[in-house]
């Protein structure tokens, strides 16, 4: 019973900055990790950025030096700062969570509805 809201996906010139926001709200008892997952058409979805609250985080090799990825926590909300974009960096962008809706439920993943970020050169 979580839901995540995306903002902050538009269009950008190549070498420019867009920052993504991530919020999850609902029935929350816990959340383990937050991030982003990306897809371009005619490729395969990756995993950009993943916080392991409580532990570190994790990027993609393409993205490392130029994204960063924070959270609130006292907001269950998650940051990524995408600098230095590259028209490779085109896609839909899907935040996720990994929580538990209650103290007796599994863990699972939930997904936002994604934010489109286009950077042209």
């Amino acid at each position: 019973q979580v839901q995540l809201v995306e903002s902050g996906g538009g269009l950008v010139q190549a070498g420019g900055s867009l920052r993504l926001s991530c919020a999850a709200s609902g029935s929350i008892f816990r959340i383990n990790a937050m991030g982003w997952y990306r897809q371009a058409p005619g490729k395969q979805r990756e995993l950009v950025a993943g916080l392991i609250f409580g532990g570190s985080t994790n990027y993609v090799d393409s993205v490392k030096g130029r994204f960063t990825a924070s959270r609130d926590g006292a907001k269950n909300t998650v940051y990524l700062q995408m600098n230095s974009l590259k028209p490779e960096d085109t896609a839909l962008y899907y935040c996720y969570a990994n929580a538990y809706a209650s103290a007796g439920s599994n863990l699972r993943a939930y997904w936002g509805q994604g934010t489109q970020v286009t950077v042209f050169s």
